[in-house]
Parts: structure tokens; sequence; C-alpha cells
């Protein structure tokens, strides 16, 4: 609760940590994009990425937390589409390099490639 209420304060006073979470998210997105993922649009505090199945999802995701990235993993039917999903928080305190390891170990262990899944 004392975060919650902390929150608009900080933003106040340091107004371009949202400014670099928006940035921390264009680039998660465009990333896994760019590497043939399908990435949701960014202006979120999630990515979400597009898995082939929810066996692949739970698997990408170990996949992904064993190398080092933290991701979570969502699987009908508490997903709306339908699709199961990794989710990546963009936070805004997150490091240009830890940005590249997200997207890099994320597209290294994606069960297909593209989005004709």
């Amino acid at each position: 609760m004392g975060a919650a209420l902390g929150a608009p304060r900080l933003l106040r006073e340091e107004p371009e940590r949202a400014a670099r979470a928006r940035e921390v998210d264009r680039r998660l997105s465009t990333g896994l994009a760019a590497a043939g993922l399908e990435a949701s649009v960014p202006d979120a505090a999630v990515v979400s990425v597009r898995a082939p199945s929810p066996e692949a999802a739970v698997a990408w995701a170990r996949a992904c937390r064993e190398a080092g990235v933290a991701v979570g993993c969502f699987r009908p039917p508490s997903t709306p589409d339908r699709h199961s999903r990794l989710r990546l928080t963009a936070r805004g305190d997150l490091a240009d390099d830890q940005i590249e390891q997200a997207v890099t170990v994320v597209a290294r262990w994606a069960p297909y490639s593209g989005t004709d899944a």
C-alpha cells in the first residue's frame, strides 16, 4: 500500500523513470520483433511474446530462466485470446546490456521463428 501511495510522488519528482520504462518497452518489443518473434506493440509495462503451444511456452520460459532472464508464462485459459505467451516486464531500472541479454536469450530459446505458428 505504501508503494502504491508513494508512486505518484516519485513520478512527479523523477519523471525520467516513466520515460525510461517506455524506452525499455520499445527496445524489448522492437528487438524481439526483429528476431522474428510475434511481440506485442509497445506502450505498456509488459511485452508479450506469442508461443506456439502451452507446452512450448512452459519449456521456453524454463530455458529463459535457466539462462538468467526472468519471464512470465501465461497459457489458456488465463490469456484472453487463447494463445500462450511469455511476458517480460519493461522496468525503467534495466540497464542497456540487460535489455540486450533479454532479447538475445528469449530469441535464442524460442520454439519457432516467425509469426506463422
